[in-house]
């Protein structure tokens, strides 16, 4: 793992490009306390990716992905998928020999937000991508005869049984600085007994990406907290409505916040749903934070800034308990409020 605070946060960007408010219709942008009135200077760069015969690169990210999104053809389970990745790699597939299964933030980072059917950026250059379920080399830690998968359809994370049947995408090389590692440092079979990480092509053994152990977050105050690994400030009390609210509610909640702190010009702001899943540490659960974290007042489930694009009365909510990504409807008070800047 490397150390330190990443080098920019155009991968933190959802590529969400509207705004919508609680029935779904769309409004402007401007004062509305939404992803994109703050992110869109995030931007990925333009041509984000080159094809180089079977293989593509990211240039957002370094990384270099098979160009067929369905390499092995039909649905396999997790352990088939990463033996399937070794004898790539004996074979020297396309050229290379160190080809892996993605961990979760890894396959995340080719997520569009503002896309569906499948996720990914318009004009993407990949051929045989499957809306469905992607495993991850990241074993969810809640119970470990699971790993975590993503939905290409509509974007959700979630974790699915290792002997359950999935796609999988390989991934090569090192990111440019820019992705956070998961926090993952065990390893685990399909029946979820821990084992030595050597050779098992798990995202425990590659431990990919920026990260920061003890020392992550630090209080400046008793009101903030910094994360200093992607230099973003946040609440240290992470129920700001003092329960449960509608999802017009907790954006209110954080607007109100910004009217009577005159103490700093940057406002405070509803995090994105890439904000707040980069919270995450892989290797805990209930909640999925370390736990020598600073933060009061932690909760199941939280709003994020961030209209779903596949049914835009839904906005994106992190589910800290497990570090899942999914949805909820906005005129349900069933999530809580934490605030980031």
């Amino acid at each position: 793992m490397k150390k330190g605070i990443i080098e920019g946060i155009r991968p933190l960007w959802t590529g969400l490009r509207e705004c919508f408010d609680v029935e779904g219709s769309p409004i402007p942008c401007q004062g509305s306390g939404q992803d994109p009135e703050f992110s869109l200077q995030r931007m990925w760069p333009p041509n984000r990716f080159i094809v180089k015969g079977d293989v593509v690169l990211d240039e957002l990210t370094g990384l270099s992905w098979t160009r067929d999104a369905n390499i092995f053809g039909f649905p396999a389970t997790w352990s088939e998928a990463i033996s399937y990745i070794h004898d790539m790699n004996r074979n020297g597939a396309f050229g290379y020999r160190d080809w892996r299964l993605p961990n979760r933030r890894e396959m995340r980072s080719l997520l569009d937000l503002g896309e569906k059917r499948p996720s990914l950026p318009k004009g993407h250059p990949f051929l045989n991508v499957f809306n469905g379920w992607y495993w991850t080399s990241t074993t969810f830690s809640g119970f470990t005869n699971y790993a975590w998968w993503v939905h290409l359809e509509g974007a959700r994370m979630f974790y699915g049984r290792k002997d359950q049947y999935a796609i999988f995408w390989p991934v090569r090389g090192e990111d440019k600085g820019v992705l956070l590692a998961t926090g993952q440092t065990r390893c685990y079979d399909a029946k979820g007994k821990e084992i030595d990480c050597a050779g098992s092509g798990q995202d425990g053994e590659y431990r990919l990406g920026h990260w920061i152990e003890e020392g992550r977050f630090e209080t400046l105050d008793r009101h903030v907290v910094l994360d200093r690994l992607t230099g973003l400030l946040w609440t240290k009390s992470a129920d700001l409505a003092n329960g449960p609210v509608r999802w017009d509610e907790a954006l209110r909640v954080v607007k109100e916040m910004n009217s009577s702190d005159t103490t700093d010009e940057t406002p405070w702001r509803l995090p994105t749903i890439n904000e707040l899943e980069s919270l995450v540490h892989c290797d805990y659960s209930f909640p999925a934070l370390p736990p020598w974290h600073p933060f009061e007042h932690i909760q199941e489930v939280y709003w994020s800034s961030t209209t779903s694009i596949y049914e835009t009365d839904w906005a994106w909510a992190l589910y800290l308990g497990k570090g899942a990504t999914g949805v909820g409807k906005k005129d349900v008070a069933r999530f809580w409020v934490w605030a980031v800047r």
